[in-house]
């Protein structure tokens, strides 16, 4: 998106990729029909130490933007959740449309290039007249280096520190990270109880620290997963526990006692294979001893029915970390960057875009659109 933009405003642009082919994180996206944008992205969607920083970007390149670009270039795509839009076909339509765009802007991309060393070249006016970079294809010169190597997410597909380490190369300060949008490990107890649960999906609401995501939740191997989870990690801190909604559109209370009262002897399992699924049913009947009628229960057995599924709280173990995170969490510090170009304040020929600084957004599309956001910014201004 930077080289594009910049390609247009008449720059001669080179883009250098340590990977054998590009975009390789938007072909795996959304499932490989990568969500590239959500239509109701605002600055609340984004988590920072420095919140007010994301705004002028977003305000400048929105969601429509974007949709515009795909529906020239004749890409289908659809609305899965409200809001999240993926490609009909492939996340192969996106990709390509940003590389045809590149080709159009005369936009230069070299891949399987290392890069060794970056040094700025002293200007008596600035602080750099340009940086010299050595890489494994020979030294390049450049006027302006934007740095958009993403964070420390999914290794295997080439991620590193690089870009913190060129940030406190040049006097940046780098905030702490760690995996986002990950899913949770649970502890050993908790783990032998609903591992047999793998696969098994279900719409919850869960709570943490007054943020609250309402979303489909699954139990895997290992943990939790699923939307909602993935969503709740971003705020979560090892040793916090998680309050979990089974069931948050039902008045379980009220629906009890009315069972209690039409139906006084069917079992309490049978009430709850009406409300999920069944093999989640079963296995908390079992783990809180809920196999009697409803006319064996008291007014205070409905009330701790009713808590356990509206509140249930669990502590994690921890998460997947970075292996199948979908952001890193923390980065460059957003206080030395310009919000409007997403230049160095004191370098300003020196830009840092997309995860690699501390901006990350929620699940559905919320990240690609800081991405396009952020590279427009300095593409605009490189």
């Amino acid at each position: 998106m930077c080289a594009i933009t910049a390609g247009y405003r008449g720059r001669k642009v080179l883009v250098l990729d340590h990977a054998n082919k590009p975009g390789k994180k938007i072909l795996m996206s959304g499932g490989g029909r990568c969500n590239f944008t959500h239509l109701h992205s605002t600055p609340a969607n984004y988590l920072s130490a420095n919140p007010p920083f994301c705004i002028s970007a977003l305000k400048r390149y929105t969601p429509h933007h974007f949709t515009e670009w795909v529906e020239r270039h004749g890409i289908e795509y659809f609305e899965k959740t409200p809001g999240q839009l993926f490609c009909t076909e492939s996340s192969k339509a996106i990709l390509n449309m940003l590389l045809t765009e590149c080709e159009w802007a005369g936009a230069d991309i070299r891949l399987k290039c290392n890069i060794e060393t970056i040094q700025g070249i002293p200007s008596p006016q600035s602080p750099f007249s340009g940086f010299m970079i050595c890489t494994s294809i020979g030294t390049i010169q450049c006027e302006s280096l934007v740095i958009a190597t993403g964070g420390l997410s999914i290794p295997t597909m080439g991620s590193s520190p690089f870009g913190y380490k060129v940030a406190e190369q040049f006097g940046l300060n780098v905030l702490p990270t760690r995996a986002g949008l990950a899913p949770f490990t649970l502890q050993p107890d908790d783990l032998a109880r609903l591992a047999p649960l793998s696969g098994v999906s279900c719409p919850v609401e869960v709570k943490l620290n007054g943020h609250a995501f309402k979303e489909p939740m699954l139990f895997t191997h290992r943990g939790l997963s699923g939307p909602a989870m993935l969503q709740i990690s971003s705020f979560w801190q090892p040793g916090q526990n998680l309050h979990i909604n089974l069931l948050p559109d039902t008045n379980v209370l009220a629906e009890l006692k009315a069972w209690r009262q039409q139906s006084p002897n069917k079992r309490i399992e049978t009430y709850l294979t009406t409300k999920l699924p069944k093999r989640l049913a079963q296995t908390f009947v079992e783990w809180h001893q809920w196999d009697h009628t409803f006319q064996q229960c008291s007014n205070q057995r409905l009330n701790e029915i009713t808590q356990a599924l509206k509140d249930w709280t669990i502590k994690p173990n921890g998460t997947e970390g970075y292996r199948t995170a979908e952001v890193t969490l923390g980065g460059i510090d957003t206080h030395s960057l310009s919000s409007k170009t997403m230049a160095v304040k004191d370098i300003p020929n020196l830009f840092f875009i997309g995860e690699v600084v501390d901006v990350t957004g929620h699940l559905g599309g919320h990240n690609f659109q800081w991405a396009w956001a952020s590279g427009f910014a300095a593409g605009n201004e490189a």
